[in-house]
């Protein structure tokens, strides 16, 4: 067993995570922004609804029940306090009311100085489908007919990463290769790794899967991959 933080417990990539990590019998704790409702949040074009989240800015954290505590992720002290004496941490975050060049860089190094204070070195990230590269190489969110107007938001997610590899931190980007399946939820139970491609698609039980997977036996390092059933 496990002792696993997901950020971002309020959004749908978070829940499914939550979701699978227990009924693989680990420890879980999700964060949220706040104690009731939804912080889930649409990605627009790039294939990663997810939701904010991370640890008080204030206070101490607050059990909300359900094993969700409240918080913010750009407070690195507070991912510190939470991420303490836990195995892995999943993060799955994304807020509609920032400006996403500066939201994502700052949950990105909070993450980065937290969980170093921590002690806690393995970070699965919920990625985005975007900037993944196609099988000839090129950049999904380059290719001819993918929508421009989300840009900044891909380029945002892509500086996280930045973040990330200029770290210490044994992380590693998890994005659906395409998008996800919103006409069939269900879980399937099994992936394959696969380039960027807008038309594969994934449930949110199935990108859990995989999340989850990476927290039981680490495959991928340092890297950015994408899944597909």
């Amino acid at each position: 067993m496990s002792k696993i933080l997901v950020i971002g417990a309020r959004g749908r990539a978070a829940r499914a995570a939550i979701t699978e990590a227990t009924e693989r019998g680990h420890e879980v704790l999700g964060v949220a922004r706040t104690a009731g409702g939804s912080g889930a949040g649409g990605a627009g074009a790039g294939g990663s609804g997810v939701g904010r989240s991370g640890v008080g800015r204030s206070g101490a954290a607050r059990p909300d029940g359900g094993g969700v505590v409240v918080g913010d992720v750009t407070d690195a002290a507070r991912v510190a306090e939470l991420a303490r004496g836990r195995d892995a941490v999943v993060a799955a975050v994304y807020d509609g009311g920032s400006d996403p060049s500066a939201f994502f860089p700052a949950a990105a190094r909070a993450l980065v100085d937290g969980l170093t204070k921590a002690d806690v070195n393995r970070l699965i990230w919920v990625g985005l489908a975007s900037i993944l590269p196609t099988a000839d190489g090129t950049l999904l969110m380059d290719t001819d007919g993918y929508p421009r107007e989300y840009r900044q938001f891909f380029l945002a997610h892509q500086s996280a990463l930045d973040i990330f590899a200029a770290s210490d931190l044994d992380w590693v980007s998890i994005a659906p290769a395409g998008d996800f399946d919103h006409t069939d939820p269900t879980r399937k139970g099994s992936y394959r790794v696969a380039p960027g491609n807008a038309k594969d698609l994934i449930s949110y039980a199935d990108l859990a899967v995989a999340l989850i997977d990476e927290v039981d036996h680490p495959t991928h390092h340092r890297t950015a991959i994408g899944v597909v059933v």
